[in-house]
């Protein structure tokens, strides 16, 4: 078969096609009439793809492999007008319209064009696969074989936060949301939610106050007086010297460090700086592009960007000063938008957040002590909700976290459910909470305020009756068969059928109502998840500033490149994040040996995300790479930093 479609027209080509067919079909509902317009661009393609592949589903009888076969047949035949009966059950409503008319016209051009994209949609799901595809397999392919699956279950090896069966879990979870239930209508009935209320049916909660004081504005400003002012270069030399990033980037044949540390250092910062190999060699003394291509060819990968970047976040962990900021197993992820100048494999036109500027989101993954362990590049016009668990189980850190917030964008049933059974807590600031609905397993007579907030129950027999597969899912996450980002994008295309996605879906509804119930009556997560996302949303701005050059726009065309933009910018944020603490602490602990009072409650408001300090522009120098630091830099002790 491969053979065959190779030389008709490559494996590729199915990929080129469909995104061919996404461009074509890229306007929303009210532009499906522009849509079938562009109807002679999609027949110059059309008729080789079909031809090319063979498509396979697991239900009997699909109606748009019915309708994909006669398309072929078509073709194949020369003809000029589709039989009467051709297939339109598998269609939207939106397609539908557009297809059938109130007129009672069929319109051949829009149904031609609507096989092709309900086919892209199924493709993308895995309700659709290819004979003899790596990319668009059958849904199965990417879970543990259910032999491994079942060896693993048995010996307690599944890595879950979940076991039992169906029954137990139902059982133990109609206990608890009974209890939650009863506990928050007791309290909306006194009136005693904490800033928050229930009236008609709708939820109110009263904004956060600003809980940072002005004394802790004063401290910050003394204390980074105090700090050094340090080059860029010679910053990240101190903090490779601390904690041994720079040896993770070994060769990809020897295994070996690199041996040109300037040359490395300054492939990380064309990365990160978005200057590129090219402009960085000339604006370096002494590196020339040749040994800047050379280092990055063979040292700097995703994997050894990783690497590093865990090296720097486990020492920032492990500083006394950075267990002020938080207890280290809560976190937050959030994507930070950047514009694409030129037109690269991830760029988006539309979206509704960005507007229609080209661009990708850097998704970046920050603990609650300020350390951004992980980072990934999506594009801007697909949703951030499948990237949130990529982050919390793809890292390299010792980071063991146990709460996750995301904002509105990430708060989808499917999320919740699958961060429930592996193990962590989905914490989510969801902006319409007022808007969103709780489910019951249980009779609401006792809940009478809270009963106007029930949309349904929750379906309890598709949870019983596909524990296991989807149990075998997430366990094939966890041992990392498959990502979750992959699953969920997949399980957001297939029908609402699909039994895993139904099963999860009803998970995730029970989790969800929990949560909102915590969320009613527990002040403390209200701030926790607010203070988590407001240091995401902090340490977007140092990005920002570091990620200066070419006025912040990507400008690479590959996937790859874009990665390490996105990987390099993370690993010098996270090094200026480690040299700032070092530094913070040295100046508090130098303010208290001078007798002036430095309380660890103001000094827990003091982020390590100032870069005034820090020179990040002009001619890089790298005589310092190599210098033996037995010593810290010297604080800035002259003008007023210590007076009191």
């Amino acid at each position: 078969m491969k053979a065959i479609v190779d030389e008709r027209i490559g494996w590729q080509a199915l990929e080129q096609s469909l995104r061919a067919a996404e461009e074509l079909t890229r306007p929303g509902e009210d532009g499906l009439d522009e849509v079938v317009e562009r109807y002679p661009a999609v027949r110059r393609f059309l008729p080789t793809f079909l031809a090319a592949f063979r498509f396979r589903t697991a239900r009997t009888g699909d109606p748009l492999l019915g309708a994909v076969e006669l398309l072929r047949t078509f073709y194949a035949d020369g003809r000029t007008i589709l039989p009467r009966k051709a297939p339109v059950s598998f269609l939207k409503p939106k397609w539908h319209r557009i297809v059938m008319p109130t007129d009672g016209a069929f319109n051949r051009r829009a149904w031609e064009i609507a096989v092709l994209v309900h086919l892209r949609d199924r493709l993308a799901s895995g309700a659709i696969w290819v004979d003899g595809s790596r990319a668009y397999r059958t849904l199965d392919d990417y879970l543990l074989p259910a032999p491994a699956f079942a060896t693993m279950r048995a010996e307690g090896q599944l890595g879950l936060a979940v076991s039992g069966t169906a029954s137990d879990w139902i059982a133990a979870h109609r206990d608890r949301l009974r209890q939650r239930m009863g506990e928050v209508e007791r309290a909306a009935a006194k009136g005693t939610l904490p800033d928050a209320a229930i009236e008609d049916g709708r939820m109110t909660i009263s904004p956060l106050r600003r809980s940072t004081p002005d004394e802790a504005e004063e401290l910050k400003a003394r204390l980074y007086g105090l700090l050094p002012r340090i080059r860029i270069t010679d910053l990240l030399a101190e903090v490779s010297a601390w904690t041994g990033f720079a040896d993770r980037f070994v060769h990809t044949r020897t295994g070996s460090p690199a041996s040109d540390q300037s040359a490395l250092m300054g492939a990380i910062l064309a990365d990160g700086t978005n200057l590129g190999l090219a402009r960085m060699a000339e604006s370096s003394r002494g590196l020339t592009h040749a040994r800047l291509l050379w280092t990055a060819e063979w040292h700097i990968r995703d994997e050894t960007y990783a690497g590093a970047l865990a090296a720097i976040v486990d020492h920032h962990h492990a500083h006394p000063l950075s267990r002020l900021w938080g207890s280290g197993d809560t976190s937050s992820s959030d994507g930070q938008f950047f514009r694409a100048g030129g037109r690269g494999e991830a760029r988006a036109d539309h979206n509704a957040r960005y507007g229609s500027e080209p661009g990708v989101l850097f998704y970046t993954h920050i603990s609650d002590r300020f350390a951004p362990f992980h980072s990934k590049v999506i594009a801007a016009n697909v949703g951030e909700a499948p990237h949130v668990i990529d982050g919390l189980l793809d890292h390299e850190s010792g980071i063991a976290i146990r709460e996750h917030a995301t904002d509105t964008a990430g708060a989808v049933d499917h999320v919740f459910g699958l961060c429930h059974l592996l193990g962590f807590r989905f914490a989510p600031r969801i902006r319409d909470l007022g808007e969103r609905r709780l489910y019951a397993m249980s009779d609401l007579a006792p809940w009478p305020t809270l009963r106007l907030l029930v949309a349904g129950p929750v379906n309890l027999r598709a949870i019983d009756e596909d524990w296991d597969e989807t149990l075998r899912l997430a366990a094939s996450i966890r041992a990392g068969t498959v990502r979750a980002s992959v699953m969920l994008r997949k399980l957001a295309g297939y029908p609402r059928q699909n039994p895993v996605a139904r099963a999860l879906r009803e998970i995730g509804r029970v989790e969800r109502t929990l949560f909102m119930l915590d969320w009613l009556d527990d002040v403390d997560l209200r701030r926790r998840t607010n203070a988590n996302l407001n240091k995401g949303e902090a340490r977007n701005a140092l990005a920002r500033a570091v990620f200066f050059n070419r006025l912040g726009e990507l400008r690479d065309r590959t996937f790859e490149n874009q990665r390490h933009r996105a990987s390099g910018l993370n690993l010098i944020v996270s090094a200026i994040i480690l040299w700032n603490t070092v530094y913070l602490d040295r100046a508090a602990r130098h303010l208290r040996e001078r007798g002036i009072e430095v309380p660890n409650t103001l000094l827990a408001h003091v982020t390590p995300l100032g870069w005034e300090h820090i020179s990040l522009t002009g001619d890089y120098l790298w005589s310092e790479i190599d210098k033996h630091r037995e010593r810290f830099r010297p604080l800035r002790t002259t003008g007023s930093a210590i007076r009191p």
